[in-house]
C-alpha cells in the first residue's frame, strides 16, 4: 500500500483534506522545474501501466503526450478558454449554440450576486474542475464557491495538470454562466465527439453524475452503435438512444475541427437545442487506460501525427 493510500484509509477527511491540499501546492512547485518529457514518461508508466514511447507513438494514449510537446498553435489557447471559445466558436457555428454569459470576472470580490439570476454557474476560465452551480441563491453557499474558485484562480493549470500547453497562457478569470437543464430530470448529459482529421469517428456519453450509481461513460461508434470497450469509467450497460440532434451535432463538430490533426468538441442537447460545451485537446490528460486495452492502438491508429 502506497503512503497516500494509507494515509487515506487511516485519517479522517477533516485531516486529510488539509494534507491533500499541501501536497498539491508542493506538486504544483515542483512542476515548474521538472523536464516534461522526463515526467511525462514517469507519470504514463505510472497511470496507464506501459512505457511511454515518444519516438515512434503508436497508441492514442502515447500520441496525445506526443501532441503536447509537438503541437503547439497559439490559437489553442483562445480554444480551451471558457471565455475566450464562446466568441471563436459564435464566430464560426452561430451565437444560436452558445449558453448565454452572464458576466466575466477577474476575482470573486469582483462579482455583484445581486444582479445575477436565481439559478446559474460559475467556473474558472483557464482550467477544468473549478466551478460552483446555483440552484436557489438563498441556500447558495458564497464562502465554498469562493474557497474553490479562489483556489482555480491560484494555479495555472498548465502545471496543475500534465503539461496541457494550451492551458499555459489563458488568463485566469471567473464566468457566470446561465444555469441550464434539461425538463426531464437533473441529469443533463453532454456528448462528446472525438475528431481525427477534421472527421467525428466516434463520441461518447458522460452520465450519472449526480446519481448514486456514479458518472458512467459510454463509447459509441459514428452510426451511434455502442463500442466494446471502456475507458477509466464504468460503461452503461443499455446504450443510450441516439440523439435526435447528433446529426447536426457532427456537422457542428466537423466544422470547428477541420483544421485539427486531433480535438474533442463537447455539446449539450438541452430541451432538443444544441448548444456548445468545450474544447479539449487531451481527453483524460491522455493518461486515462483502455479496457480492453488493444483498444489504445484501435483509436491511435485514427490519430495521424
Amino acid at each position: 500500500m502506497g503512503i497516500r493510500k494509507f494515509f487515506k484509509s487511516v485519517l479522517p477527511d477533516v485531516v486529510l483534506e488539509p494534507l491533500k491540499q499541501v501536497y498539491s501546492d508542493m506538486h504544483y512547485v515542483v512542476m515548474h522545474v521538472v523536464p516534461e518529457r522526463w515526467y511525462l514518461k514517469r507519470q504514463f508508466k505510472k497511470l496507464v501501466g506501459y512505457p511511454l514511447n515518444l519516438d515512434n507513438p503508436q497508441t492514442f494514449n502515447e500520441k496525445l503526450q506526443w501532441l503536447k510537446l509537438h503541437d503547439r498553435n497559439p490559437l489553442y489557447t483562445k480554444m480551451v478558454d471558457k471565455y475566450e471559445a464562446k466568441k471563436y466558436v459564435a464566430d464560426i457555428i452561430g451565437e444560436e449554440y452558445i449558453i448565454p454569459t452572464l458576466g466575466v470576472w477577474n476575482n470573486f470580490d469582483e462579482i455583484d450576486f445581486d444582479q445575477l439570476p436565481e439559478q446559474f454557474v460559475l467556473k474558472c476560465t483557464h482550467d477544468s474542475g473549478s466551478i460552483a452551480i446555483c440552484r436557489d441563491k438563498k441556500n447558495f453557499d458564497k464562502n465554498e464557491a469562493r474557497k474553490k474558485i479562489e483556489r482555480g484562480l491560484r494555479y495555472n493549470y498548465y502545471y496543475a495538470g500534465g503539461f496541457e500547453w494550451p492551458y499555459k497562457k489563458v488568463k485566469p478569470r471567473i464566468i457566470a454562466e446561465k444555469f441550464m437543464a434539461e425538463e426531464s430530470g437533473p441529469d443533463l448529459p453532454d456528448y462528446k465527439l472525438m475528431c481525427f482529421g477534421g472527421k467525428v469517428k466516434c463520441s461518447f456519453t458522460c452520465t450519472g453524475r449526480n446519481t448514486d450509481n456514479g458518472l458512467h461513460v459510454t463509447f459509441y461508434d459514428r452510426a451511434w452503435q455502442k463500442m466494446p470497450f471502456g475507458r477509466h469509467y464504468p460503461v452503461e450497460e443499455i446504450p443510450m438512444p441516439k440523439p435526435e440532434n447528433y446529426e447536426k451535432m457532427v456537422e457542428l463538430a466537423e466544422i470547428l475541427a477541420a483544421p485539427l490533426k486531433f480535438v474533442r468538441i463537447d455539446f449539450y442537447d438541452i430541451n432538443n437545442r444544441i448548444y456548445f460545451g468545450e474544447i479539449t485537446f487531451f481527453p483524460g490528460n491522455g493518461v486515462e487506460e483502455f479496457s480492453p486495452v488493444e483498444w489504445d492502438t484501435k483509436i491511435g491508429d485514427w490519430l495521424k501525427l
